[in-house]
């Protein structure tokens, strides 16, 4: 039979598709289908979705309808027809719709009634079976029709004959159960419990592992029907926990099972009987009554601004957000919102009160010849605390106003001066040697007892003499004595009071076990199983203060966290050496769970411990990819080893089985949380320990240093104010620093130039938990204050103005994300309320005033922390970045924006080591429009207005690759960035030779933009290599690669029994040879077919027909 085209019609392959519904014999419908799938065969997927696109599904469809319904079909035609429609609608996504439109759903079903004694037939339709049920409507459609029993019983246990077509059989049922209806019917049938007793039975007898996918697509069906509450209930009731650990274990011991322990663990930790929280309360235990609003809040469902947390790709959970979410969608495209500058939110009358902030403009300087010892206090707050007032004793219990500091009676010399060693008791006469356990019982129980200080604190003072550069515990002692918390603290961290050091090593990334999720996850299974085992002990309770004195036998760890940054609200004993630890929600919150400091004692040495953080909030965590906690060991510290030190083993982060409560009222359904894991062996027994989630900094430790600092300055030199900014909701001092060079002399150009001098602002730790910014502003203040010769430059060229912690009730209650208020005060920007946050009411005040006086700053940096990503980097604001990333059709040539936002970034590039600029971005948000950053530019006109993001983990590039980053590399990035600052003031190479390589200055052209903003949404993560989560909704399809679908149509997975040549399409007496022509353009003029019997189809000419079918590939 020969086909004719001329012109340009239809191409071959069209015209072959339009033959092939036609044809009236068998002969030539048979030949046709050979061909197809001979040219299907020889080339990639592309050529399927040709021939799809040119209407292949329809016609295989209708072949099937034209075959199936006649009186005898053709089992010659069928089968050849059903794999390659198999083949085919595997790629097709219409492919149910299709086969629904053409009548052809139930025929593979009723072929399939007719022909379950055939095996060839059979395997036929349950694969195309198979493919109709990707769709949704299809499989239902098909469930409602009998196809679940049908196929079910073609699922037998363990045998030798016929394995290829139980597996064609147990992935058709899979499929099917892709619909809800299917599940809910096959659960109600009891599948589950048969489908347990199958697995088993094949696993058990399947010893030389001969049918590892037999057993996968088992566990395929499991994990659909559990994706329903009652599947996961029936599996539960029928033991399937068991049956699925105690398979999963044999599995463990082959690498060749992997794939059968991933699937198994995946269904045991869905199936897990999910369970509140050990808690009477999600809200925290610490609640502050506000101003203006009821003495308690009920819970509000967590906004959109509270699942993206500022500049973080942290989406809460998936239950709540929108995983489709576009993050082009969020980019700010109004030109009108992105130009225009907002009217001031407040009267300019009220900008006033403001003037006493800028104290250089109203300074005389009369000192400037007078002896500097006799100058007093530039804090016109009296904020220094020049007299000693109550200090709070090292032991809790008691009234703190009835207690006094160690040295409150006589401050003498902060040791500033002294050369001794860190290490107790290192001179001065024999001394009873110092133990962390002495010292610890006694802060814990003399205050209970009503005692005096202890003598050993004492002695711990005078032992400590200033072995830490710019840190007094004299001084911090009486700071926190001032400091107002809303639990009273009257307890002080060993760390927060003794200091820290650098550790004299930089520490890598800690490698991850292979298999440590799971190995986990079975650990928290087996208590499920062997509930006997799990002792369930309450060691400390933040609501009970009584289950810290039943914690005093010798089984168990001691906890405590009633201190500056605590956070800590219940452990439990688990097993011996195993404990769940739940943290505390931000104050008027019941979430953000991230931030962790807490003490343990009562440790025995070189036994691992396992502490398991069970309230965990955010979808995934640097402690997944190299991430440590942070740990301080009082023994160390009293021997001269005053560090935190990166610290722990067998870390991983994933879902756990607790969620939480659902809110009333509002159909929300309650978040499960995740679990972070970690083992940590103690070095000394007896020791006392702090663990945290990163290196404390607390808000009496910032009181102290800026006090150390201003003692250290010389007035003559360097004009430093301490000022406070407003009072935060507790009554604690916000504090303001201005930090520039003392003009010269009294002269009219000298305080010309002085009062000139452009201005900076810098701002930090606006989030609690994000105690990296402290470190790196402590490294800002640092730097600015020292005789380097840039810092002496940057003092000439800038007043700086500094607010160095945003948020003081919220460091010192121990919160992560909010203040008091329970809101996050970096999403107030845009309307600060002056009652509930009056840090950002005034900062944004200040602002105003710089704006209205002509004094705008030249740079506003606000430090900040990144929980899921390393190293440090910039976000700026670009509306022609905006708009390009966004897609927008603005004529973005016409519009005239300061490329100088980019200048900072650059130069930061260069010189400091821990700074990435490709993970800079410079895009204005619709969910940021309300922070810092966006704020500040939009409505003060600061075009380098930035956030600057560090990394809790460490770094991926440059100098510090592999290396987490410490406090060292901190304060280092503060520095650098003063640095960098050198390069924006006019003349800038003349400053910039001072920092930057001669060869680097070409390349900070403000004008090259060869950077890419990143969306702040995006991970620079891989996906990890243990599933975090284990959704209900989302199970990863088996089988979903075209691949093996394709091997099992023909023949790759043949039983010995049976004929590998009975499943393939092409036999040796049936072979067909193509024109190359019958898929070239459709300008081919003339086609010709031939189709008819071939004894072969050799290589030369397969060759030739993919030489040219190229175009297709």
């Amino acid at each position: 039979m020969q086909v004719a085209m001329a012109g340009p019609g239809p191409s071959g392959l069209e015209v072959l598709l339009s033959t092939l519904q036609d044809a009236s014999d068998s002969e030539s419908t048979l030949n046709i289908l050979n061909v197809l799938d001979e040219l299907l065969s020889a080339g990639t997927d592309r050529r399927i979705h040709y021939m799809i696109k040119k209407g292949g599904s329809e016609a295989l469809l209708r072949t099937l309808v034209n075959t199936g319904c006649s009186l005898s079909p053709n089992s010659t035609i069928l089968v050849p027809l059903l794999h390659l429609l198999a083949k085919v609608g595997h790629r097709d996504k219409k492919i149910g719709h299709k086969a629904e439109k053409a009548g052809a759903v139930l025929l593979p079903l009723d072929l399939l009634r007719q022909s379950l004694s055939d095996v060839k037939t059979a395997a036929a339709c349950l694969w195309l079976l198979r493919v109709y049920a990707s769709c949704v409507s299809t499989a239902a459609l098909l469930g409602k029709n009998g196809a679940l029993d049908v196929q079910f019983k073609l699922i037998t246990p363990h045998t030798k004959k016929h394995t290829r077509l139980v597996k064609a059989a147990i992935d058709a049922l899979a499929a099917l159960l892709n619909s809800k209806w299917n599940c809910r019917r096959a659960v109600s049938r009891g599948y589950v419990n048969s489908l347990l007793n199958l697995y088993e039975d094949w696993h058990s007898n399947d010893a030389e592992n001969k049918h590892i996918p037999i057993r996968r697509a088992l566990l395929h069906c499991l994990r659909h029907l559990t994706n329903l509450p009652e599947g996961r209930r029936a599996l539960e009731q029928d033991g399937g926990m068991e049956i699925l650990f105690q398979t999963t274990q044999a599995c463990l011991a082959s690498r060749g099972l992997e794939s059968l322990a991933k699937s198994a663990t995946q269904i045991m930790r869905k199936c897990y009987p999910k369970q509140p929280l050990p808690l009477l309360s999600d809200r925290s235990t610490y609640s502050f009554p506000l101003p203006g609003c009821p003495a308690s809040k009920p819970d509000s469902a967590p906004t959109s601004e509270d699942n993206n947390l500022e500049e973080e790709s942290d989406e809460e959970d998936t239950e709540i957000d929108d995983l489709d979410r576009e993050e082009d969608d969020d980019l700010e495209t109004d030109l009108t919102k992105l130009r225009t500058r907002p009217e001031p939110d407040r009267p300019l009358e009220e900008l006033g009160q403001y003037a006493r902030l800028c104290p250089e403009l109203h300074y005389d300087f009369q000192d400037l010849d007078s002896d500097p010892d006799g100058e007093e206090s530039s804090d016109e707050d009296g904020f220094l605390y020049s007299d000693a007032g109550p200090g709070p004793r090292f032991f809790s219990g008691g009234r703190r106003e009835d207690q006094r500091s160690p040295g409150s009676e006589n401050q003498g010399d902060p040791g500033g001066e002294g050369n001794s060693s860190c290490q107790a008791g290192s001179s001065g006469g024999p001394e009873p040697q110092l133990n962390p356990r002495d010292f610890h019982s006694q802060y814990l129980s003399s205050g209970r007892a009503g005692h005096e200080i202890p003598s050993m604190i004492e002695r711990l003072l005078e032992k400590h003499r200033g072995c830490i550069p710019g840190h007094d515990p004299q001084v911090y002692t009486t700071t926190a004595a001032n400091t107002k918390s809303i639990a009273g603290y009257s307890v002080l961290a060993f760390p927060d009071f003794w200091g820290h050091l650098p550790p004299p090593y930089r520490q890598p990334m800690a490698q991850r076990r292979q298999g440590v999720q799971r190995s986990k996850v079975f650990e928290d299974i087996q208590r499920l199983l062997s509930p006997a085992d799990v002792v369930d002990k309450v060691v400390f309770d933040l609501e009970a203060p009584s289950s810290q004195d039943t914690a005093e036998d010798s089984d168990s760890l001691r906890f405590y966290s009633k201190f500056e940054s605590g956070n800590l609200r219940k452990a439990i004993q688990v097993r011996s050496y195993e404990y769940d630890v739940i943290l505390n929600s931000d104050v008027n919150c019941s979430h953000y769970h991230h931030w962790f400091y807490f003490e343990v004692s009562g440790m025995k040495a070189g036994v691992p411990y396992r502490f398991n953080i069970i309230n965990c909030e955010k979808a995934n965590s640097q402690f997944n990819y190299g991430m440590q906690p942070v740990l301080y060991s009082v023994r160390e510290a009293l021997e001269g080893n005053p560090h935190w030190v990166r610290a722990g083993s067998d870390i991983c982060y994933y879902k756990n089985h607790f969620s939480q409560s659902s809110l009333p009222g509002r159909g929300q359904k309650g978040r499960t949380y995740y679990t972070l894991t970690f083992s940590v062996t103690f070095q000394h027994s007896e020791d006392v320990c702090y663990l945290a989630y990163h290196y404390p900094y607390t808000y009496s430790a910032l009181q102290m240093q800026l006090q150390c600092l201003q003692r250290s300055l010389d007035p003559l030199k360097v004009f430093f104010q301490h000022q406070t900014l407003c009072e935060t909701l507790a009554g604690n001092p916000c504090p303001i620093i201005t930090i520039t060079a003392q003009p010269l002399s009294r002269s009219w150009n000298h305080l010309h130039q002085f009062r000139n001098r452009p201005c900076v602002l810098l701002t930090a730790r606006v989030h609690p938990g994000e105690s990296n910014a402290s470190w790196v502003m402590k490294g800002t203040l640092e730097f600015l204050c020292s005789s380097h010769p840039v810092a002496e430059s940057l003092r000439d060229a800038y007043i700086f103005k500094i607010i160095p912690m945003l948020n003081p009730d919220g460091v010192i209650n121990g919160t992560h994300r909010c203040s008091l208020s329970g809101e996050d005060l970096n999403r107030q920007w845009m309307k600060p309320d002056l009652k509930l946050s009056p840090t950002i009411y005034h900062a944004k005040g200040f602002l105003y005033y710089l704006n209205s006086i002509g004094r705008t700053p030249l740079v506003f940096c606000d430090y900040h922390g990144h929980s899921r990503k390393k190293n440090v980097f910039l976000y700026g604001c670009s509306i022609k970045e905006t708009l390009w990333q966004s897609g927008s059709t603005v004529n973005t040539m016409a519009l005239k924006e300061d490329p100088g936002y980019r200048t900072l970034p650059k130069i930061l590039d260069k010189i400091a080591p821990a700074f990435a600029f490709q993970s800079c971005s410079f895009l204005v948000e619709k969910s940021r429009a309300s922070t810092a950053r966006v704020v500040v530019w939009r409505e003060m006109g600061v075009v380098r207005s930035y956030t600057m993001e560090s990394t809790y983990c460490g770094c991926d590039q440059g100098l510090y690759k592999g290396l987490q980053i410490g406090t060292q590399e901190l304060e280092e990035m503060g520095s650098k960035l003063c640095q960098g600052l050198l390069a924006l003031k006019r003349n800038s190479l003349l400053y910039s030779k001072l920092i930057i390589p001669a060869s680097a200055l070409g390349e900070l052209s403000d004008n090259r933009l060869d950077h890419k903003s990143n969306s702040v949404f995006e991970d620079d993560e891989p996906p990890c290599e243990e599933e975090i989560e284990y959704h209900s909704d989302v199970c990863s399809e088996h089988g979903a690669d075209s691949s093996e679908l394709d091997a099992e149509v023909n023949g790759g997975g043949n039983d010995s029994e049976e004929d590998p040549l009975q499943y393939g399409l092409k036999t040796p007496d049936r072979k067909s040879c193509l024109s190359a022509q019958l898929l070239r353009k459709p300008s081919v003029e003339v086609v010709t077919v031939t189709l008819s019997s071939h004894k072969s189809f050799n290589s030369s000419k397969s060759h030739c027909l993919n030489s040219d079918l190229a175009h297709i590939e």
